[in-house]
């Protein structure tokens, strides 16, 4: 039988938080480069932040391979 580390599941997982968090700011940092659309980049960002504080929370309260799957 296969025994999986749930430590190192969970740090495979919030490397792939992390990049996707990563993708999702390249646009909105280009954005924030240009002064009328500085507050509106820092506003997204800011939604994606506290969306994936969320994600976060979850992947570490998981227990199990498949919480994470399901994150």
């Amino acid at each position: 039988m296969i025994k999986i580390d749930i430590n190192k599941a969970k740090e495979i997982s919030h490397d792939m938080r992390r990049n996707k968090r990563a993708e999702l700011f390249k646009p909105l940092d280009i954005e924030a480069t240009v002064p009328s659309l500085v507050a509106n980049a820092e506003a997204q960002r800011q939604i994606i932040r506290d969306d994936f504080a969320i994600i976060q929370t979850k992947i570490d309260a998981a227990i199990t391979v498949d919480e994470l799957k399901g994150i």
